[in-house]
């Protein structure tokens, strides 16, 4: 299947040619044809399936008709990061199109995003707080919107924007398109949903399977040897761009600067940064100016780099849809990528909800000299069979020995350190 059958304007053909799109995803094979058809949407998908295109697209051609320089329709997100790269996303793919969006967030001045609009724009795309703050001193007017799209539905609640959400409706026109697009479906979701959704397609992909072009690996450590796992990880695979995962922005902080005086072209991304030095280190880690990218959870779901080799979780996450979504910024548009995960002892309950939403059991590796964690070990297990790997050249002399095997997360079994 082609785009060509959707029969878009040859503008909008045009900007999918020059996002390197050359067929459909599954999300956007199922959502378009509905959206294009004027249908409220429910879409389910994880992260990294092609999600913003499936709505932008059909968005597009709607709005290829009709007058301009009027916003008629609005994008929310939950965080900035992702309100930038779906403003970045539309810019390419409307390229030939002549139609703007504007994008708004907080923590950059209101003036200049109140002139952009002025100026004309078909598209706005933002945070729900800014928003409404424009909204309030009555700077914006969306009485002409004619579609809604709620994207990432889910990490609004978790942040606590559904009340803000629901004012912001109250400034929209009755008669609209409204699509939410959503990784998981939890109640409040749902309600949201059919509160405002009238007779909607619902296409679902997959939406709580971890994306199948990512390899996932486990290392057990104890939580004090962790940075220096990861250096010798880092040492030892071949990564061109990897992104990092703390739970803290203190940890995010400290382990950027830590790697950075081990001699990796490291910056962080969290949440004491002001809005211009997060821009400055999420446009470095696009343009290569940083390889490696530790970040807290606010930028596992606002991330769209191309080629990032490997998600690192140095902390293991809350929830199997944390997990989710920070492992789904690698292995993107069908290419592969790796996701390692540095666990404790206490973490082994949530690597088991991991593997059960996997439907696998993750690929335990080991490097000589690092033990797992057993001071929360409930019962021992027999070894299981060591599998071999493929491992990256180290110089001779080096005494480093990495060796796998496939089997479930267990903190009864060490795994032994070779002695040289």
């Amino acid at each position: 299947m082609s785009f060509d059958e959707f029969q878009f304007h040859p503008q909008i053909l045009a900007g999918i040619k020059a996002c390197g799109y050359t067929s459909p995803t599954p999300i956007q094979r199922e959502a378009m044809p509905p959206i294009l058809a004027g249908r409220d949407i429910l879409g389910l998908a994880q992260t990294g399936t092609g999600k913003t295109a499936a709505f932008v697209l059909p968005l597009l051609q709607r709005l290829q008709a009709g007058p301009r320089k009027k916003v008629r329709a609005l994008i929310v997100a939950p965080t900035r990061e992702l309100a930038e790269q779906i403003h970045e996303n539309i810019g390419t793919m409307a390229g030939q199109t002549r139609l703007r969006s504007v994008v708004i967030y907080g923590g950059v001045g209101k003036p200049g995003q109140i002139k952009k609009i002025r100026e004309g724009a078909e598209i706005i795309v933002a945070c729900p707080g800014r928003l409404l703050d424009h909204l309030n001193d009555k700077a914006i007017n969306l009485r002409e919107v004619e579609v809604l799209v709620l994207d990432e539905a889910d990490h609004m609640f978790d942040k606590g924007f559904l009340p803000d959400i629901r004012r912001i409706m109250k400034h929209l026109p009755a008669q609209r398109q409204n699509l939410v697009f959503s990784a998981t479906m939890p109640a409040e979701i749902r309600h949201l949903a059919e509160d405002i959704l009238n007779n909607p397609a619902t296409v679902q992909i997959n939406h709580t399977q971890a994306v199948t072009t990512i390899s996932h690996v486990l290392f057990q450590v104890a939580k004090e040897n962790k940075t220096s796992l990861l250096k010798s990880i880092m040492s030892q695979e071949e990564m061109t761009t990897t992104l990092i995962f703390t739970k803290t922005k203190h940890k995010a902080k400290s382990l950027a600067l830590a790697l950075e005086k081990s001699g990796y072209s490291a910056t962080s991304l969290q949440g004491n940064l002001s809005q211009q030095k997060r821009q400055q280190a999420l446009d470095g880690f696009k343009n290569g100016t940083f390889k490696v990218l530790v970040a807290t959870d606010i930028a596992a779901r606002g991330i769209d780099v191309s080629g990032i080799s490997h998600v690192i979780n140095y902390d293991v996450p809350d929830t199997v849809e944390a997990y989710t979504h920070r492992t789904g910024r690698t292995g993107r548009a069908t290419r592969t990528g790796e996701a390692l995960t540095l666990a404790a002892g206490e973490d082994g309950k949530m690597i088991q909800a991991i593997e059960r939403t996997l439907g696998k059991k993750m690929v335990i590796k080991s490097i000589a000299g690092f033990v797992a964690d057993v001071q929360d070990r409930d019962e021992p297990i027999k070894y299981r069979r060591e599998m071999p790997i493929r491992k990256k050249h180290t110089p001779a002399g080096s005494g480093r020995n990495k060796r796998t095997r496939a089997s479930s997360f267990d903190f009864g079994i060490p795994v032994p350190a070779q002695r040289h």
